[in-house]
């Protein structure tokens, strides 16, 4: 029996209408158009599997995957209206958004609502992990290493004995949007004045960024390979791209640290990603999580490639449980089948935050 995927990615799917502010960032649209064209083309090679893409009119002609109906948007009434109707009549939807200003949640909310049946994380695990804040509470809680950090109120004090130097950033941002490396205290300062909404200041923690993908289920998560995350050295860790993958004792540390993390949410299913950093102990004592990501994140385009495997039939195969997923979250991934593919990269690849990627050959 076929089954239809709804598609909707808030840049390229009719958001813009509704933020046109956000209309001049040409390098969100053009990350976002990357992401929806790769999982649309994964998902239109899914056996008994139709899609249907959601599409801003203005941007029609920017993306062509054969087989796809695509369903034109052209006012912000219109974007609402069809997320709701044609989630209902679908069997799963697959939400792309930031975070920010309640993006992502708002529009799982309006899946949830209708009775879709979202391919992600639950309105209430998007609105946890959407606030960073909240998010290092409940990993700290839960024993995963995350960073001390203060909530901070626009108008309100700074607390006095912080050490220098400091990250702070919006407690619903996404990615690198308005975080900032602070070296004073008269820095963080200025920097907080300028807060439209609580932030979270917490230590800048050196390391080897990194992110893993998580593949998750009812029965199960998967860890994907670990990628490495170029961030730029302006003190505003603007995301540039990445590679995969990592050296093999650092993958272990960064797969198990992720789906501890991801254990901390309680039940989740859908594509997630963890940003983490990794410390100099060759033990894994100084790793800690940064964020987790409760959405399809840019590292898709580059693991797909990677693995050599169809991510999004492995998607859906875990989140439907029509038979066990490939691995049950362990210590260690399934050694041999298809988990140890879904694991392993068996492709060097490198990608910039556009979507560009470069097959560097077999591992």
């Amino acid at each position: 029996m076929t089954q239809t995927i709804l598609l909707y990615e808030f840049f390229c799917s009719g958001g813009l209408f509704a933020r046109s502010d956000l209309l001049a960032d040409s390098a969100l649209r053009q990350e976002g158009l990357a992401m929806l064209a790769a999982v649309a083309a994964d998902f239109a090679g899914v056996p008994d599997t139709q899609i249907a893409v959601m599409i801003d009119a203005r941007f029609r002609d920017e993306l062509c995957i054969s087989g796809a109906q695509f369903i034109e948007v052209i006012s912000s009434e219109a974007e609402s209206e069809l997320l709701a109707n044609c989630s209902k009549r679908c069997d799963w939807t697959l939400v792309i958004a930031p975070e920010f200003d309640g993006l992502l949640h708002q529009r799982s909310l309006m899946v949830d609502g209708a009775g879709g049946r979202l391919l992600g994380p639950s309105p209430p695990t998007i609105a946890l992990a959407g606030d960073k804040h909240a998010t290092a509470q409940r990993l700290t809680a839960a024993g995963v290493p995350a960073p001390r950090g203060w909530l901070v109120e626009p108008a309100g004090r700074l607390p006095e004995d912080f050490p220098f130097p400091v990250v702070l950033k919006p407690c619903d941002g996404a990615g690198a949007h308005n975080v900032r490396l602070l070296t004073t205290r008269r820095d963080a300062i200025d920097h907080q004045q300028r807060l439209a909404r609580p932030g979270r200041l917490e230590p800048f923690i050196s390391g080897s960024a990194a992110s893993v993908a998580v593949l998750c289920g009812p029965e199960g998560n998967i860890a994907l390979p670990a990628c490495s995350q170029h961030l730029s050295t302006d003190g505003q860790f603007r995301y540039l791209g990445g590679a995969c993958p990592i050296p093999p004792h650092l993958n272990e540390r960064a797969q198990r640290l992720a789906r501890r993390a991801i254990d901390a949410l309680g039940p989740v299913v859908g594509y997630l990603g963890v940003d983490l950093v990794l410390g100099d102990d060759p033990t894994g004592g100084g790793d800690v999580v940064i964020e987790i990501n409760p959405r399809l994140t840019t590292s898709y385009i580059g693991l797909r490639a990677a693995v050599r495997e169809n991510l999004a039939a492995a998607m859906l195969e875990i989140a439907s449980d029509i038979r066990p997923p490939p691995c049950r979250p362990s210590p260690r991934p399934s050694p041999e089948g298809r988990g140890r593919r879904l694991s392993h990269a068996s492709r060097r690849v490198e990608f910039d935050s556009s979507g560009a990627m470069r097959d560097r050959g077999p591992v």
